[in-house]
């Protein structure tokens, strides 16, 4: 029988109170040759990579899974019980994630649910004395990721952002060379998403649910809608009442990237959206195409989303200066490459390589150039190692940081959704104190161009400019956006207020 939210809440505090261990306890505790015990919540595509991760770390085995699909725990609990890195190791299965914070034979969660549920989820494990995985973008609103770095504090837990790119050792060997200024002051970043993402369909009506599915646990936090897709699974990342668009999905990393390499500890001044939903009508509301330019202290940063083709009908995608889904950051005296979540290269003025770090390799004759490789360590076993010794100074990406950037992410569509569509000329004019900006545009029209979107028929949005004071990480005489900054959570599914 399912508890009720008071009795959830006293085991919480009990459990709470019970396992939370001071720094270095953790060893003595369990003994030094004892693995973490891992329970996975959401155990879809994505859970299924971060338990293989820490799976192959041989730090911890995997003791329990849950998620709203009986389907995929019952299908989980055959692979992890087979798997021969969790050592024969039995699975407990939940479909409720309240029961599963219950045990006491769990050390740490792994949570890759939908979005609405990560900072939510993650407060509750550190509340019932979990230590936390959370996945990208740690929250789903800008006034969670606070709530999630002051529970971090609160409850004195280890908790990971789930950026992967910030365990890579050729990335952090990139980063540690650009804090010297080689190639002199920096003078934009630009992330790009250059992602094929098709229409989802475009649905009569709501749809059935699939078999054994409690909808009102997965909604969770969020209202409860209809299911006006086609798909529960993956699509809800189109609907911005659950997900935040392929910016919060897939270009939350990039951002990451871009935010690290700037060396940003804080949020920009301000920010504006172009963009929309465009080359095709479906039961989807994020824009598949964007461009958000976000002015920070040192140096702008611009960040394009095309969810389309390069052009009609062709398989390719689009690519700026060797990026596709990367970060290229600009320098005086040249320009950093970064096209993946492993390799970097610098080049100079002329375009010539000069240094490449981790899997980048040198163009043909370019060999003498200096390589850093950095370590091979991945974010589980990062995460799972600052479990064991209790260090959260050891973490790659700690939760300050995950808010940071998923900020980003929502800052960009609080700017969309309180947009107006607009023409390109519109567009450009507004932009005009901007050049990288309308060079992005620019391109985004050509984009469109290419795969035969008329906008005058469906013209983009062009966003509201929103400007933040960063202190108090709020906007500036700008009601109806403050209004965004935090959902009103279902009753017995609030998440915590532990900050302003």
């Amino acid at each position: 029988m399912m508890n009720t939210r008071r009795s959830f809440l006293k085991s919480l505090a009990i459990a709470g109170a019970s396992t939370v261990l001071p720094a270095g306890s953790y060893l003595r505790a369990q003994g030094a040759n004892s693995s973490i015990r891992i329970a996975g919540i959401g155990v879809g595509g994505r859970g299924a990579g971060l338990f293989k991760g820490a799976l192959e770390g041989k730090l911890g085995r995997i003791v329990a899974l849950c998620d709203v699909d009986p389907k995929r725990v019952a299908q989980g609990k055959v692979n992890y019980e087979a798997d021969p890195l969790n050592a024969g190791q039995t699975v407990q299965g939940y479909s409720d994630f309240r029961r599963m914070l219950e045990s006491k034979e769990i050390d740490a969660v792994m949570i890759a649910t939908p979005n609405h549920w990560h900072t939510l989820a993650a407060i509750w494990a550190m509340q019932a004395g979990k230590d936390v995985y959370v996945e990208k973008p740690v929250s789903h609103t800008l006034w969670e990721g606070r709530q999630l770095v002051a529970a971090a504090a609160k409850y004195g837990r280890i908790v990971q952002s789930g950026t992967q790119s910030r365990s890579s050792g050729g990335l952090k060997a990139a980063a540690e060379w650009l804090k010297g200024s080689p190639l002199g002051k920096l003078k934009y970043a630009r992330g790009t998403c250059f992602k094929r993402r098709p229409s989802i369909g475009k649905s009569s009506g709501p749809q059935a649910l699939p078999e054994g599915i409690d909808h009102d646990l997965w909604c969770g936090p969020a209202a409860v809608l209809p299911l006006n897709r086609a798909k529960l699974h993956y699509d809800w990342h189109w609907v911005w009442e659950y997900g935040n668009g392929d910016l919060g999905n897939q270009g939350v990393h990039q951002a990451d990237i871009a935010r690290w390499f700037m060396g940003e500890e804080g949020l920009p001044k301000s920010a504006i959206s172009v963009g929309g939903r465009l080359g095709y009508e479906d039961d989807g509301e994020t824009p598949n195409t964007q461009m958000i330019a976000f002015d920070y202290q040192k140096a702008p940063m611009y960040f394009e989303v095309h969810g389309l083709p390069k052009e009609s009908d062709s398989k390719e995608m689009d690519s700026y200066r060797g990026s596709q889904i990367g970060v290229v950051l600009q320098y005086e005296n040249g320009h950093v490459l970064i096209p993946n979540y492993t390799g970097v290269t610098a080049f100079d003025t002329a375009g010539n390589p000069v240094h490449y770090f981790g899997t980048a390799k040198p163009a043909s004759g370019q060999v003498s150039i200096p390589s850093t490789e950095g370590g091979k360590e991945t974010h589980a076993q990062n995460f799972l190692k600052a479990v064991a010794s209790r260090n959260a100074a050891a973490l790659s990406c700690p939760p300050s940081e995950g808010h940071l950037s998923a900020a980003l992410c929502h800052m960009a569509g609080i700017s969309h959704r309180l947009g107006r569509t607009a023409s390109a000329d519109e567009i450009q004019g507004a932009l005009k104190a901007d050049a990288e900006a309308q060079e992005s545009v620019g391109r985004m029209l050509e984009h469109l161009k290419s795969n035969l979107v008329d906008l005058a028929k469906t013209p983009l949005t062009l966003g509201a400019r929103l400007n933040l004071d960063r202190s108090t990480e709020r906007f500036v005489k700008n009601d109806a956006a403050n209004a965004m900054l935090h959902r009103k959570d279902r009753k017995g599914f609030e998440v915590p207020k532990l900050s302003a």
